[in-house]
């Protein structure tokens, strides 16, 4: 486990848990023993009294348990969270497919689709394309909100709204996922769930609440992944498909002077997430169908795209296995991400007790996977920039006319 973690740059302090691990069996051990000779003495001291004999002494030593038991009790909890903090704070195994590596340089390319376009005139990016159509407004959103943040106006915001609407249906119609709508604030538990908190905290919104506070969800995966938090799930209804179009918002801590232009990084964004709840013997094969659903939306949309598989040191926390979808931008000459689709086996469901009965009524633990398909707003960078002409007009993919009232091409007013 320590060397297969360290693969993913985690070092596992082995001496640390194996100390937590002994405190808590001495603890545990001495407190079952304290509970049990507690039921032992309060069982003679009924005979003995049913039997005419003193029980002072019997007496005596019962009443010395109760303090020595609240505080072997006290301390088997405390040792239980500080185990419990320990554990949340260990990522994911890797999955023996998965290659070895520091960083996105070890990344493995799987497939390309598409051609990129060969363009007879310069190559503008989304933010000159669709400023000169008026209808991102950059200042403006920075006025209103601060950096970080879009405004999106006329026929860019009808295709930007167009797009969620056409993987919608494209996921449910043709790909048997449930539409999900799902809160966009959550509680802590939550973001346990699946892996966001602790260690993750800085890159959330946190929201006031009561006497507490709640979090604005990162993605649609963390809502829609809890819905079997603490649940059973019959076998017969595996695998559950979910897609569910939100508003993701991230603080981007740590992430300041990259991707300041345009929409690549923002603090709010929207994405059609997926998510299956699957039987683990299903999971791989599942993850490779995921991966296919949101693939089906670049083919249609016409968008070259790549494939890659994220190295062990470039895979998210909570991950077993993803497969990163990097969409062709020829504003940066370069290919983007634009889906992460990742099994993360039991990992998060042991979070969250998410469990099944098999086939011999047992409970265990379900796998769950889930990935953007797509996110919606650099889906629309990425129209803007490959299917730009010359005259500074938008030509509207094909798939997306009916959603466009018949538009075929957005040009300045």
């Amino acid at each position: 486990m320590a060397s297969r973690l360290a693969a993913r740059g985690f070092d596992l302090d082995i001496a640390a848990f194996q100390s937590l691990e002994a405190e808590r069996k001495t603890v545990q051990t001495r407190t079952e023993e304290l509970q049990a000779r507690r039921n032992q003495l309060s069982k003679a001291i009924g005979q003995a009294r049913g039997k005419g004999e003193d029980a002072s002494a019997l007496m005596a030593e019962a009443n010395g348990i109760p303090a020595e038991l609240a505080t072997n009790e006290h301390r088997l909890a405390d040792v239980q969270a500080r185990m419990n903090a320990f554990l949340l704070a260990v990522p994911n195994l890797p999955h023996e497919s998965v290659p070895a590596g520091r960083d996105a340089e070890a990344n493995v390319e799987v497939r390309r689709v598409g051609t990129p376009r060969t363009f007879e005139f310069p190559v503008r990016d989304h933010v000159d394309v669709g400023t000169a159509l008026g209808g991102l407004d950059f200042d403006t959103a920075v006025k209103i909100a601060g950096a970080r943040f879009s405004l999106m106006k006329g026929p860019v915001a009808r295709l930007h709204r167009a797009l969620a609407q056409f993987m919608l249906d494209v996921h449910t119609a043709e790909h048997g996922y449930t539409e999900v709508y799902a809160p966009y604030i959550v509680n802590a538990d939550s973001m346990r769930g699946t892996g966001q908190l602790p260690k993750f905290e800085q890159d959330l919104f946190k929201v006031p609440h009561n006497d507490g506070h709640m979090y604005l969800i990162p993605t649609a995966e963390v809502p829609v992944t809890n819905i079997v938090r603490d649940s059973i799930v019959p076998l017969d209804q595996l695998p559950l498909r979910f897609v569910c179009h939100t508003p993701c918002f991230r603080s981007e801590a740590g992430s300041y002077g990259r991707d300041t232009r345009g929409m690549i990084r923002q603090h709010q964004f929207d994405k059609v997430e997926l998510v299956q709840i699957i039987h683990p013997d299903r999971s791989y094969a599942g993850l490779e169908e995921l991966t296919g659903h949101a693939e089906a939306i670049l083919q249609r949309l016409g968008l070259p795209y790549r494939v890659m598989t994220l190295c062990t040191g470039d895979m998210g926390f909570s991950a077993a296995k993803t497969y990163d979808i990097e969409v062709w931008l020829p504003g940066q000459d370069a290919y983007r991400e634009i889906s992460s689709c990742s099994n993360f086996e039991g990992y998060q469901a042991r979070r969250m007790q998410a469990r099944f009965r098999d086939d011999k009524g047992r409970p265990q633990t379900v796998h769950t996977l889930n990935g953007s398909g797509l996110a919606v707003g650099r889906t629309l960078v990425a129209v803007l920039e490959n299917y730009q002409n010359a005259d500074g007009s938008v030509t509207v993919p094909a798939a997306l006319r009916g959603y466009m009232g018949g538009m075929e091409r957005i040009a300045a007013a």
